[in-house]
């Protein structure tokens, strides 16, 4: 990561060539922050915070906010009311437009269990408070170095532009492909489901450049599952999963859903089993955020209701 960003402010003229890597290391970041807050890479607590304040530069925001937007929240309604991540706020219907556009929608209402979660930090832990304040110090102050460092080395102008294709452009990338990555492994699977809450892509490929992020119903089944043992543990679920919630290609299923669907509607999704939306016990569904949140550190994995 650092030596690609780099590479970049020595030879701006390696951007048309580096940037796509960065965003894919950006991406990388991202994903390893995910693994890293469900399952602490070290077994010290200092190297864990350091290594989340390190992956924080190249993804673009504080990693602790994956605990509270994630870990305590998702994990725990998995894409039912009162998941701030859900796909189904405004519509279920599943287009290239809500696809496209769920970044903004889930950013802002993931915005209220960060609050809470650095409200109750505040109060009940200050050690954690002081970690999250650190984390976004080191995150802004460091960008604002790199900045910095790009200008005097290349002047205002071009400095910025080297910052940006380094940093800002990679950072937005891996933010906004995450979060549409959670919206395309919920969008019409039953939350209610024993292993038909998520879709997952089985292929090789995928897995290998995202850590096998992409077995997804596996991961919520197992969450503090080391990412090295999903393959195996999507193994022993596989034959449970639906078969439309585990293709095996990721870019072949865009192409279905964002290229065919448009005008042949059958390559689109489907609603599989009962829609989140549909409570069993016949109530309407509360989309509202509960402020439930504790305010623990690194690691922790709320059970699924």
């Amino acid at each position: 990561m650092p030596g690609v960003a780099l590479t970049l402010y020595a030879r701006p003229e390696l951007i048309p060539w580096l940037c796509p890597l960065a965003c894919y290391l950006a991406l990388s970041a991202g994903v390893i922050a995910h693994n890293h807050n469900h399952c602490p890479t070290f077994r010290s607590r200092s190297l864990n915070n350091a290594f989340g304040m390190w992956l924080s530069i190249f993804y673009g925001y504080p990693t602790f906010a994956w605990i509270p937007t994630h870990n305590l929240n998702h994990h725990k309604y998995v894409n039912k009311a009162g998941d701030a991540t859900i796909t189904w706020r405004y519509t279920n219907r599943h287009t290239t437009w809500v696809a496209a556009s769920y970044f903004f929608v889930s950013s802002y209402f993931q915005s209220d269990p960060i609050k809470a979660f650095i409200r109750k930090a505040r109060t009940n832990n200050r050690a954690l408070y002081r970690q999250i304040i650190t984390q976004y110090v080191v995150w802004a102050g460091t960008h604002l170095l790199l900045l910095g460092l790009a200008m005097a080395i290349h002047g205002p102008k071009a400095g910025a532009r080297v910052w940006i294709f380094a940093f800002l452009i990679p950072a937005v990338f891996a933010l906004w492909t995450i979060m549409f990555f959670n919206y395309i492994q919920h969008v019409h699977t039953d939350p209610w489901s024993e292993h038909n809450h998520s879709r997952s892509f089985t292929g090789w490929a995928i897995n290998f450049f995202l850590f096998n992020n992409a077995l997804h119903a596996a991961h919520h089944e197992m969450p503090g599952a080391h990412w090295s043992t999903l393959r195996e543990a999507h193994t022993r679920i596989d034959a449970e999963i639906h078969p439309d919630l585990k293709p095996r290609f990721f870019f072949p299923w865009c192409f279905a859903n964002y290229v065919l669907a448009p005008v042949f509607p059958r390559f689109g999704t489907k609603q599989i089993g009962r829609a989140p939306f549909s409570l069993p016990t016949g109530e309407q569904a509360d989309v509202a955020f509960g402020d439930e949140l504790e305010a623990v550190e690194s690691g922790s994995n709320a059970a699924r209701v």
